[in-house]
């Protein structure tokens, strides 16, 4: 069994020993679990009714996940046998966050209920003692000691607060599991993951999706800081290609678990999203161009779907099958990419910025200027071009439920997984260029371009080769995005606005997940996307919420959520020189040693 030390000086927060201070937070949390089997109110209009006994249910299940997860890293903490594998990278710091979740997650669904039923009384014996031993459990995280102790003492309680919720190194594993188990391992957690992401989705708006989010927002750095995503990355670097199919495999599975369009809708928007700031990666997080009119390339790619499937206002009566009109979309995107991008790609910089932005602002007067009067009659001005028919693909309608596995899937199921192949088929040519020759050379051009240059690579060739992949994947998204919203719109295609897509959302997707990453900005987009579809009481404020949040993430974790190693070590202190201490050795030095040979 491994043993953690520990500091004598390390205290944490509360004057309690050690033991007792895991103990109470153990108790606390099975405690805490338990009172989940219980009534929190009496009345049934608060969302999720939270009325039954024995029957966790809304922001219930909320409570029952944290405190478990909270008792297991305090009794692998204790050293139980069998634990010890959940915090290779310390006990403290995860036990810490996830009471901190539990404890969140559980107030505030109380106060909410106090809120929303017109006070405390409204609340059972089950909520107040949620509320206790929600409490005791935090109490009891707050006294144990750092995993970490600290060069200097921590001065204040906010110091020591800080070094408590830093993790210790991560450990190796002890022993090396065989490749069936770490690929079910693999497997169990994106399982995991899928089951989260339907939970949230299907959680009711407003204060129960809150809640959720804040138990996220905590449950995630707690399993980062027990070192349990470390390892599940390594993991799937191993098995690279083991962890996309299963990755595909859980996302696939998704609108198999809802029963209307609700919000598989929302899931095909989200990768619709997702797969257009993945393209916008290769431009911005590969070869460093800041592409500010991004959005442009995927109206591009609708409006010429649009023209070419059917419909009865498209002024050229064509109806192409759909995968003519998919590579007309992603052809008309590139050609427009390359046609944009040779005069202006020699500019560098904010200049670059302003001309992308230009002709994001271009597109959109010209596909409105289109209608006839101000111009020849293509896009129907203001009123775009309605009414796309549906998809049918070797005699499969896109627009009717149908029945796969005696499961039932709803309409926009079936765009969800149409997006889900599109999305592969992006994700495997941004694999395949980061990888290769051409990928290096834009990282090169990204980190300095006069030094790419000075080795001999064309920089000119290479940026535009960059803005041309990207224009096409995002006319390639674009094509699916016009057959699910069924029209083509020129303010769907802005710069700015209240709801992606647009250029500053896209852009914003590829910063908040991680530039240059592949994971990153299909984080990114997801959460872009679904947190203002859940939240409609923000609306009125989403934007100015959404510039406090990019300050926020800015000012704490510049590099994105996922980032690589190389943004890390940039954004970041880490102790060690950029170049290896090579001074010249002392004269005197050399002159005795000289004579000492002579």
């Amino acid at each position: 069994m491994t043993t953690h030390t520990t500091t004598p000086s390390a205290r944490g927060l509360l004057p309690l020993p050690e033991r007792t201070a895991r103990l109470l937070t153990a108790a606390g949390a099975l405690a805490t679990a338990a009172t989940t089997g219980l009534a929190w109110t009496w009345s049934s209009d608060f969302p999720g009714d939270l009325t039954y006994y024995f029957s966790p249910a809304g922001l219930q299940v909320v409570t029952l996940a944290g405190g478990l997860l909270t008792l297991l890293f305090a009794l692998a903490a204790l050293g139980v046998r069998g634990l010890q594998w959940l915090t290779p990278a310390g006990r403290t710091a995860p036990t810490l966050l996830a009471a901190l979740a539990t404890f969140a997650a559980t107030w505030f669904t109380l106060l909410a209920i106090a809120v929303q039923l017109g006070g405390l009384i409204n609340l059972e014996p089950g909520g107040a003692l949620a509320a206790v031993t929600s409490l005791l459990t935090l109490a009891g995280a707050l006294a144990l000691p750092p995993d970490r102790a600290a060069d200097r003492p921590p001065s204040g309680p906010w110091q020591r607060f800080t070094a408590t919720l830093t993790a210790g190194p991560l450990r190796r594993p002890t022993r090396a599991l065989p490749s069936w188990a770490e690929i079910l391992i693999i497997a169990a957690a994106f399982a995991a993951g899928l089951l989260a992401f339907t939970y949230g989705i299907d959680t009711d708006d407003g204060a129960p999706f809150v809640g959720y989010l804040i138990f996220m927002a905590l449950a995630v750095p707690a399993l980062h800081r027990a070192g349990l995503i470390a390892r599940l990355t390594a993991l799937t670097h191993t098995h690279r290609t083991v962890a996309l199919g299963a990755a595909f495999l859980a996302a696939a599975c998704f609108p198999f678990t809802q029963d209307t369009d609700q919000y598989t809708i929302i899931g095909a928007n989200i990768l619709i999203f997702a797969t257009v700031a993945l393209g916008l990666n290769v431009v911005v997080g590969l070869a460093g161009l800041l592409d500010l009119g991004y959005v442009a390339f995927l109206g591009v790619g609708a409006y010429a779907a649009a023209l070419v499937s059917g419909s009865p206002e498209s002024a050229f009566g064509l109806h192409f099958p759909f995968w003519a009109a998919l590579l007309t979309g992603a052809a008309a995107s590139l050609v427009f990419g390359v046609l944009i991008g040779a005069p202006t790609l020699r500019l560098r910089g904010d200049y670059l910025a302003i001309v992308t932005l230009g002709f994001g602002e271009i597109f959109r007067i010209a596909m409105l200027n289109l209608n006839g009067t101000t111009g020849p009659d293509i896009t129907n001005g203001a009123m775009g071009i309605p009414n796309i028919p549906n998809l049918e693909i070797f005699g499969f309608n896109f627009g009717e439920p149908h029945v796969l596995l005696g499961i039932p899937l709803a309409t926009y199921g079936n765009y969800y997984l149409l997006m889900i192949l599109v999305t592969a088929f992006v994700v495997l040519v941004f694999r395949r260029a980061a990888a290769s020759r051409i990928g290096r050379a834009w990282i090169a051009i990204r980190e300095d371009e006069t030094a790419a240059i000075a080795m001999g690579i064309n920089s000119f060739r290479l940026r535009l080769l960059a803005f041309a992949l990207g224009a096409a994947l995002a006319g390639l998204a674009g094509t699916v995005h016009a057959h699910v919203v069924t029209t083509a719109t020129p303010e769907q295609f802005q710069f700015a606005g209240p709801q992606p897509p647009n250029s500053a959302f896209l852009l914003a997707a590829v910063i908040l997940g991680g530039m240059g990453t592949l994971s990153g900005p299909l984080v990114g987009a997801a959460l872009l996307f679904l947190i203002p579809a859940k939240l409609d009481f923000i609306q009125d404020y989403q934007l100015l919420l959404f510039g406090i949040a990019l300050v926020l993430l800015m000012r704490f974790r510049p590099e994105g959520l996922i980032p690589d190693r190389r943004k890390q070590l940039e954004f970041h202190e880490t102790g060690q020189l950029d170049v290896p201490d090579q001074r010249l050795p002392d004269a005197d030095a050399t002159l005795g040693a000289t004579q000492a040979k002579a």
